[in-house]
Parts: structure tokens; sequence; C-alpha cells
């Protein structure tokens, strides 16, 4: 175990989002004591996110990455939490994705071929999409293993609990508030071994942190109400319909990387994600609203987790993107191994070795 490390940390977590608050669970579930001060803004990308947990994803149809392993994780961490705080939060719903044309339906055939992906399929059979409401003419197919998390409840009911418990505050915490010694770190009156930053995109803002290649990307999800002929899944044809409650869905997201106010989007983004649903859906549908946040993407890195190569004690997991959900509660744990154990941690996922 690294000598700074000691046997009983004690961790100050900046930032309540989904980084944040799994590492916070992970803490508290080895007995370690914690600090989490978020800002509590309206428009973050935790609060925004559909939370979807997809195991077949993007252009290429690939596999998420390491899904075999996150996904069991993740739904275990979930469901146990679900039982602590009695609150149900995560759903597991089939995910059905329409190919967008005849390029993507040859290159489904290629992928639909390969073991690890079949897995994660249903059998075959009619997808059941219904003409009337939807579009579909290139097919497509359904995953399992697969569902959404309603993150802002999920947020929500951890924050409140915590609060309780004299273990989150509302603020801002700056480098200059922080007195930082190579044993210890002091925040208002409160003395811990160790800050973790878990604050998104502005991180590549942060003097500490700069220097990581952030490529971080702003979207927008509407919120709509439609009749959708009982279709209760989740379907993605260019965007992604998330049926919330009856007559109730989520749509999005869009995907903008030059961005100035993070939490206004663009004046064609929105336009161009209506016309992405109205490729999908056939019916009228009525926009109830919109959130906009900033999704911390990592250049061709898939997250970072770790401890600053020169301030021992400034850690930091961050650059979850679009798979916080997935991705958080592993990562999380494997940032308290690190401290509690001394767990080695990948290069492809330590901040120290991407400098």
């Amino acid at each position: 175990m690294p000598s700074s490390f000691p046997a009983s940390p004690r961790l100050l977590i900046i930032g309540g989002g989904l980084a944040g608050t799994c590492l916070a669970w992970q803490a508290q579930r080895r007995g370690l004591d914690f600090l989490v001060v978020d800002r509590d803004d309206a428009s973050t990308s935790s609060k925004v996110a559909a939370g979807l947990v997809t195991p077949i994803t993007g252009m290429r149809l690939n596999l998420s990455w390491r899904y075999p392993v996150l996904y069991p994780e993740a739904i275990n961490f979930y469901q146990s939490l679900e039982r602590e705080l009695q609150t149900r939060f995560y759903h597991e719903v089939p995910i059905v994705r329409l190919l967008r044309d005849a390029k993507a339906a040859e290159l489904w055939q290629k992928r639909a071929a390969q073991e690890e992906i079949r897995s994660y399929l249903k059998p075959e059979g009619d997808l059941a999409v219904d003409a009337n409401y939807f579009s579909a003419p290139f097919g497509g197919f359904e995953m399992i293993q697969s569902g959404w998390l309603d993150t802002a409840a999920f947020l929500a009911t951890t924050r409140l609990l915590f609060e309780q418990q004299g273990r989150w505050l509302t603020g801002q915490i700056t480098p200059e508030a922080i007195q930082r010694t190579c044993s210890e770190i002091r925040w208002q009156g409160h003395t811990f071994s160790h800050a973790v930053f878990c604050i998104g995109w502005e991180a590549a803002r942060h003097p500490w942190f700069d220097w990581v290649p952030f490529k971080s990307a702003q979207g927008t999800v509407l919120s709509i109400s439609a009749d959708t002929g009982g279709e209760r899944r989740i379907l993605n044809r260019g965007c992604w319909m998330l049926p919330v409650r009856p007559g109730q869905l989520r749509v999005g997201p869009t995907y903008d990387l030059d961005f100035n106010d993070p939490a206004t989007p663009s004046a064609e983004a929105i336009p161009a994600l209506e016309e992405k649903l109205q490729r999908l859906f056939k019916q009228r549908y009525e926009v109830l609203g919109s959130q906009t946040g900033v999704r911390p993407i990592l250049h061709r890195r898939q997250a970072l987790l770790g401890f600053h190569p020169s301030l021992t004690n400034i850690g930091f997991l961050n650059g979850l993107g679009s798979k916080g959900v997935l991705r958080a509660p592993w990562l999380s744990r494997h940032l308290i191994e690190h401290l509690l154990l001394g767990q080695p941690i990948e290069d492809e996922l330590d901040l120290r070795a991407n400098l």
C-alpha cells in the first residue's frame, strides 16, 4: 500500500453526479468516512442523462466496452441500493435498435453472427414494431440485458440520505479554498486524507486537471407527450425514445462539440433532433420541455481515475461520457480498492499513466 494512504482514509468527494455518488456509496460500503460537496446545479449531465444501459451501441454496432463485466456489477449495485433505500430507480427494459439504412443493415448481418453479440439479442422473430407509429424500413433487432436508470431519482434519494447522515453539503470548492499538505487536506474546518474530484467536463478548466484530454459534448433531451400505441420498449433510430410513463417520453440526444453556454443548446440543435424524431415516429407529439447538459468525454479514453501525478492526495474520477450509469459502479469500486488496498489501476484508466 502506498505510504500516503492511511489505514482509514477520510474522503472529500467534490461533485455529486453519478461518479461522485457511486464513489460515496462504495466508500460507505467499506465503512469509510466521507463528505460530498456539490454545487447542486440544475443542468448537469448526470441529471439530464437518459441513463440508458445498452449492450450494442454506436454507428458500428459494436458491443459496449467491457459490457460482460460492467453490466452485472452495475445491475447488482443499483438493485442492492433499491432494496436498501426502498425506492425503485433502475428499470430493466428491452431496447430496440432500428437500422437507419441499407448500409447499416448490411453491417448488422456481420455483427449478428458474432457470438459475443448474439447473447444480448432477443431470439429471432418479429420485432412487433407497429408500422402505424414507427418507421423501420430496414429492420432492426431487440436487445436484452438492457434498460435505464432514473438518474434524477437515484441522485435525489442518495442526496437526501447523505444529508441526513451529515455527509452531504451544497457548495463550491475552489483550489484556493483547499489547504493541503502531503498528509492531510483541510477545507472549512474539515480535515480529510484525500480529495477526489468528480466534477465532469468542468475539470478541463480546473488548474489541477487542465492537461487531461477532454473532448466533451453538449447534449439536449426533449420531454414529449404522444400516443405510441402502447409501446413500452426503448426505440432507437437516429435518436432514442424512452417511455417514462404512459403518454410521456424522453427523446434525445443532440451532440455538439462546439458550445458556448453549457446549459443552452444551439439554435440548430433542437430542430435537428426533432427532424430525427420525425424520421422514427409517425404520429403527432407535443414538446413539453427540454434539458441540456455536457457529457464529460475524454479523447480516445473510456474514463480516467486515480491520483494526481504530483498532488498525491488529490484524486480524480471522470470521463464516463454517455455510459456513466454502466461504468460508475465498477470504476468507483476500483478507485476505493486502490485507495484502501493499493490495488493497481490499469494503465488504460490510470490518470498518472495518461499524463
